[in-house]
């Protein structure tokens, strides 16, 4: 949360000292995202964790302060799945889909011709936990009975921290197409210096998202 708020206020200070020729862009974002879910399994060597693939769709805005720095803010959502299943039991398996909305601010440096440049973003963010949804097969324990599940999984106050921020960097290339048109590509890693589960329990059991996402993005050159 209290990466959020920074970045508001940076982004409030660059417009408010920004002389009125300042070279703006704004545009689109949209790719993929695989996230990368640490958690410490503690006795249950039997339960495995893969990653697994998502969306990423955002906006953009960028202030060029010089032809190789400037500084750059996106507000997207997100979604930072994982699987989870069991050796031992088979019929446990069932996927977990996140929707984060996140509000990266970076340092952008860029390198290159007018046309043709490298660029380099590091900074960082702060999201929230918006939704999340279990959806594969699972056993009851009690009665062995098989079944499949598509359900919500409810946040409970106590247990889930629903405010996400750590650090991110992301590397590219743009290419200026047209006098005010530009587009780029770009991998990006989000590393949560946040566990998404708070301390609730006398063993402190913390997991831990990273999320690398590629995504392409078309902007304006004002």
């Amino acid at each position: 949360m209290n990466f959020a708020i920074v970045a508001i206020v940076i982004m409030a200070a660059v417009l408010n000292i920004s002389p009125a020729h300042a070279q703006w862009r704004a545009g689109v974002t949209m790719g993929g995202a695989w996230n990368h879910y640490s958690i410490n399994k503690h006795y249950m060597d039997d339960w495995d964790y893969e990653g697994k693939w998502g969306l990423t769709i955002g906006a953009t805005g960028q202030y060029n302060f010089y032809d190789w720095l400037a500084v750059r803010a996106d507000f997207n959502w997100t979604q930072k799945n994982h699987r989870q299943y069991r050796h031992l039991l088979n019929s446990i398996d069932y996927d977990t889909r996140n929707d984060y909305l996140q509000l990266p601010v970076m340092a952008s440096f860029s390198f290159g011709s007018k046309q043709v440049r490298g660029f380099l973003n590091l900074g960082a963010y702060g999201g929230y936990w918006c939704s999340s949804r279990n959806r594969g097969t699972f056993c009851d324990a009690v009665t062995d009975a098989t079944y499949n599940i598509d359900e919500s999984v409810e946040f409970i106050d106590e247990r889930d921290q629903r405010w996400d921020a750590g650090l991110v960097g992301g590397i590219g290339i743009e290419y200026v197409f047209a006098k005010h048109w530009a587009t780029q590509v770009e991998a990006r890693c989000y590393y949560s210096t946040t566990s998404i589960q708070k301390d609730y329990m006398q063993i402190k059991d913390p997991k831990y998202n990273t999320t690398i996402g590629l995504q392409a993005a078309i902007c304006y050159i004002f």
